[in-house]
């Protein structure tokens, strides 16, 4: 088990050493993200999180990038709907210089005039990017139609006027509201000394803020319809209902339901729509959960008129799961979920970020035999219990593409009553 210890200020301090590396993980987990920004910043956790690249009181842009890449490490970021993370992994002896310039892009960034309105166009062309990636817009689409009118709805990159209207007030008055040490999680895994780690943290991050976090607004499920007809090659479409948040009993659970219906190429829908039907080339199902909820979900690509009979195929396999499964069907999918968790401990990065976010939601780190353990008592009567429980909520339906051969949302929706 990894080593925690909280600084005076309650700034978090996690890692596990793992002596026959020669490089380390090791970042800062910030308990804020895209659903804690009000509807008029929308995207601003975001822009935080590029513009804390681009220079310091003590770095430029170059110098921060220079510094890093000059000891063989790498520094990178991103941002989620809860969460925002500011990492880097280098060999052991540069840990030192790691956390300097983490703690510089954190606490010192100047969110100069000209860096930001550079970094404005550079998150307007991830916006359009993104616009033209059919198989990821779908998927804010589906989270806009089963959260409407709420943080945890909107999409992480905000909108291109938001983005555009950001000064450097706004940065830095989200983070002066939201970076408090409480909130945020140090931690690292690989060739590492904790008592070492501690000694820069206190160096380092001492000094941070001890305020508390002003909570996100409750995630409420309300399902629905949202498609948009466009000039595709193929209907993207996301089906789904209302998930569970990640202390709910049934998360373990969930997993292992979704690896049987859509998880793999032995899963349910791949083998039945894809391979037995031919109706597509990408079918997957996914549990995303959320701290106070979650949302369970099947994307696939298809044909225009191939929809109308992907769709029923799809509500089909998914129903079936409500009756007994045979063990060797869960027996594989908890050998995949198992295989997925260790071999991700073999990697420090892997670790590293699994520390982090496990303290932010749990507040304490999970021993992989726990979670083993955890996957190892799902069977099949737990299985048909969830899916007796997914079903019973309100299903979401979006698409983008060719989608006039797609069937209404009542007649979707009747499948499952």
């Amino acid at each position: 088990m990894p080593d925690v210890t909280t600084l005076k200020n309650g700034l978090r301090v996690i890692s596990e050493n793992a002596p026959h590396l020669e490089s380390t993980a090791v970042g800062i987990w910030v308990d804020t993200g895209a659903r804690h920004e009000p509807a008029a910043l929308n995207g601003i956790s975001h822009m935080l999180e590029h513009m804390a690249f681009k220079g310091t009181e003590r770095r430029s842009a170059r110098t921060i990038a220079e510094e890093i890449e000059s000891v063989g490490g790498h520094l990178n970021a991103y941002t989620s709907r809860e969460q925002t993370a500011y990492y880097a992994r280098v060999l052991k002896d540069d840990v030192p210089l790691a956390l300097d310039i983490v703690s510089d892009i954190l606490q010192h960034s100047t969110f100069e005039p000209d860096e930001l309105e550079r970094e404005r166009a550079v998150i307007v062309q991830e916006i359009g990017q993104a616009e033209d990636t059919p198989d990821d817009i779908v998927f804010d689409l589906f989270q806009e139609a089963a959260y409407p009118d709420q943080p945890v709805g909107r999409p992480i990159l905000g909108t291109e006027e938001l983005v555009r209207s950001f000064g450097r007030p706004e940065l830095v008055g989200y983070m002066g509201t939201h970076y408090h040490a409480p909130n945020m999680v140090l931690a690292a895994a690989g060739r590492i000394d904790h008592g070492a780690l501690v000694a820069e943290a206190e160096r380092r991050f001492g000094t941070l803020p001890a305020g508390s976090n002003h909570g996100p607004e409750a995630a409420r499920y309300a399902g629905g319809d949202q498609r948009e007809n466009k000039d595709l090659e193929q209907v993207h479409f996301v089906a789904g209902f209302p998930g569970i948040a990640y202390d709910d009993p049934d998360y373990y659970v969930s997993q292992v339901f979704s690896t049987v219906l859509g998880g793999g190429m032995s899963s349910r829908l791949f083998q039945e729509v894809r391979e037995k039907r031919g109706l597509c080339y990408s079918v997957y199902s996914f549990a995303s959960s959320l701290t106070d909820g979650g949302i369970f979900g099947i994307y696939a690509g298809t044909g225009e008129t191939e929809v109308k009979e992907l769709i029923p195929a799809m509500a089909g396999e998914l129903i079936k799961l409500a009756d007994p499964i045979p063990e060797a069907e869960v027996a594989r999918a908890r050998a995949q979920l198992k295989a997925g968790l260790l071999m991700s401990l073999e990697n420090p990065s892997s670790r590293c970020e699994q520390f982090a976010r496990q303290m932010l939601v749990f507040g304490r780190p999970l021993a992989s035999a726990e979670i083993i353990a955890r996957v190892e008592a799902v069977d099949s009567a737990a299985l048909n219990s969830f899916a007796v429980r997914l079903l019973a909520g309100t299903p979401t339906l979006t698409a983008l593409g060719p989608v006039g051969q797609l069937e209404d949302y009542g007649a979707f929706a009747a499948r499952f009553r």
